[in-house]
């Protein structure tokens, strides 16, 4: 019986309903940011350092690989900023910081 109240559980969860496009939140920001970056700057994205909503839509700090390097602590990384609208498309970006990978924050 409880093998069936699991089950039905699972079923549940996997059929609800997918967020409309009204409800978009950081998640899929981050991940329209890091799209739409890597394909105009050509560089891939190492990962989002921030998330912020704004008035308008989003602002996503983007860690970018700029250069590579061996060993890998010494390769060059950069932080965009990229600000989208409410749809999560691109309205502009800008790089604020350039730093070595095994740099650390001052």
């Amino acid at each position: 019986m409880a093998e069936n109240r699991r089950a039905h559980a699972d079923r549940s969860t996997k059929t609800a309903a997918p967020r409309t496009s009204s409800a978009r939140g950081p998640e899929h920001a981050a991940r329209a940011a890091c799209e739409s970056l890597e394909r105009l700057i050509c560089h891939p994205a190492e990962g989002v350092s921030a998330v912020r909503r704004n008035d308008d839509g989003w602002c996503v700090v983007v860690d970018v690989l700029e250069v590579p390097r061996i060993p890998d602590t010494t390769s060059l990384m950069a932080s965009y900023e990229v600000q989208l609208d409410d749809r999560g498309a691109l309205m502009e970006y800008s790089r604020v910081r350039r730093y070595r990978r095994g740099a650390a924050d001052e």
